[in-house]
């Protein structure tokens, strides 16, 4: 489920699998075409001011990628659009990123993108797709025909960011047991989360309830206007098809062609959606160590990876490993460096291999794993990737579970679901201190919009395949598109998946009803 809170699973989609993938970086590439030539007009005297801001993907990933420009401008939008959104009241700032192709001819209009989270900036997403279907990103013939936008949703990185989580809670939060049995590990864990609450609270105070899903919707309805489309085009990953869904109810006549891959099910409450994503990990998890099975050459912790990894967990619930700076490999950090390979099956080899080195003292590929997912750099500091994860979340999720259920699905998941099933549970513990009104978003039929694309795949641990026929049913207007894959998200992972969904985009033909694509 993409409302996901601390210790629950954030779904960075997109970014996720691109930085796993490419080691946490992309290769070098010659510098693109950074002249003027096709620099977008505004479309009206209303329009954003846009600025060649080739530092972008410059410091991302070194520089931009051959024949794209790279322009950036920030759009002013209603803090409460349930306010009016007239002139007046508060308001947030909109970071936007606009890619387009030196080679662009037949321009169709924008494609607006989102990796997912809630927290994951579509700024940074937006530059890893514009490298080509080469190195993951979006293909040849979509980029000459759209230009790409990415934006940071509110609260987001560069989107007038919440921050009210402190680094050292952050470290506390993934270092903590992942499943605290005693009554006094767990009353620590309530303590934890009560104090984040607390301190986001103190900062934001009624503003907490505008970081809801719905009101970024609102947001991406401005963006289609401040970008001049009469229609949006719109690709979602993970967290990202809950934004668009919400949009396509909202705005359904405003809709040209959504693509929402990750599915999640907006009718899922939190505890079956924290029970999905126990399931979903745990499937994956298996498929992880049948793959070490079959290929010990590449995994050097077969032939039972299950064992090593659980007893790695054991071994430093009683003794961590320490790393540089006296940092210690947690039971808490090395869940997490699991959590991290799963997003795609390139990072089974990466687990693998952090769990064979451990052992022999060495803690480096569990960190990095685990950081990776976390957003946290080699000096303990972290993006806001989390404190909007919970703003947005709790934002939107309407009714709390309750400690002491809590406390109890804890101890029935730990019997179905090992290793993730505790550490799902006690992630509902976000929410249940969290000062801030909530504004839930709708769970309605699309109605009066075309067919929207709604890919799902087989092995995603994160937002697993159940949940996609429920959204494109929920959405009434859904078509599914299936991958028989591994990993979490599917396009652009395969031609056939690739195929599919470019014709949707360029063309406005949607797949056949239940077309399945093979995992190769």
């Amino acid at each position: 489920m993409a409302r996901t809170h601390l210790r629950r699973l954030p779904l960075v989609g997109f970014v996720a699998v691109v930085l796993l993938a490419a080691g946490c970086t992309l290769p070098v590439f010659d510098r693109g075409d950074e002249g003027d030539q096709n620099t977008p007009k505004a479309s009206s005297a209303a329009g954003p001011t846009w600025k060649p801001c080739p530092e972008v993907p410059r410091k991302l990933v070194g520089r931009g990628a051959a024949n794209m420009r790279y322009d950036c401008a920030t759009i002013s939008v209603p803090g409460d659009w349930n306010a009016g959104g007239g002139a007046g009241g508060d308001k947030v700032e909109i970071a936007l990123l606009r890619i387009r192709s030196s080679k662009q001819q037949d321009r169709i209009g924008s494609l607006l993108v989102n990796p997912g989270g809630p927290g994951g900036s579509g700024v940074d997403s937006a530059v890893y797709l514009s490298f080509g279907s080469a190195f993951g990103g979006l293909p040849d013939e979509v980029t000459r025909r759209f230009d790409i936008v990415g934006f940071d949703p509110r609260g987001v990185s560069r989107s007038s960011p919440v921050k009210c989580v402190p680094d050292a809670d952050l470290d506390a939060t993934f270092g903590f047991e992942p499943d605290p049995e005693s009554q006094a590990e767990f009353d620590e864990l309530v303590a934890l989360n009560r104090k984040i609450g607390a301190a986001c609270g103190e900062k934001y105070g009624d503003r907490l309830r505008l970081f809801a899903t719905e009101q970024a919707a609102r947001d991406m309805d401005a963006i289609r206007t401040a970008v001049g489309d009469e229609k949006l085009s719109y690709l979602g990953y993970s967290y990202g098809t809950l934004l668009g869904a919400t949009y396509a109810q909202l705005f359904p006549r405003n809709v040209r062609a959504f693509v929402l891959d990750g599915a999640v099910d907006p009718k899922q409450g939190m505890v079956a959606g924290s029970e999905s994503q126990a399931k979903g990990f745990e499937r994956a998890f298996t498929n992880f160590t049948d793959w070490c099975e079959r290929t010990p050459g590449r995994c050097p912790i077969a032939p039972d990876a299950r064992t090593a990894v659980t007893q790695a967990i054991e071994k430093a619930r009683v003794s961590p490993v320490r790393g540089a700076k006296g940092r210690e490999a947690t039971a808490g950090w090395i869940f997490y460096a699991v959590i991290s390979s799963l997003y795609t099956e390139a990072g089974w080899e990466k687990l693998a291999a952090a769990i064979d080195t451990l052992a022999d003292g060495d803690p480096k590929g569990t960190f990095e794993l685990a950081d990776a997912y976390a957003e946290r750099d080699a000096d303990g500091k972290y993006t806001n990737l989390f404190d909007a994860n919970l703003a947005v979340n709790c934002a939107d999720e309407e009714n709390k579970v309750g400690v002491d259920r809590i406390r109890t699905l804890q101890s029935e998941w730990r019997k179905k679901y090992p290793l993730f099933g505790p550490p799902l549970a006690t992630g509902m513990l976000s929410c249940e201190f969290w000062p801030g009104q909530r504004d839930p978003y709708p769970t309605g039929p699309a109605t009066g919009a075309p067919p929207i694309v709604v890919v799902g795949t087989t092995g995603d641990p994160a937002t697993p395949y159940e949940q996609t026929p429920k959204l494109a049913e929920m959405l009434d207007v859904g078509v599914v598109l299936t991958w028989q894959g591994e990993g979490h998200t599917a396009y652009p992972q395969t031609r056939c998946i690739t195929n599919a969904v470019d014709a949707y985009l360029i063309e406005l033909k949607p797949p056949r009803e239940d077309t399945s694509c093979p995992a190769r």
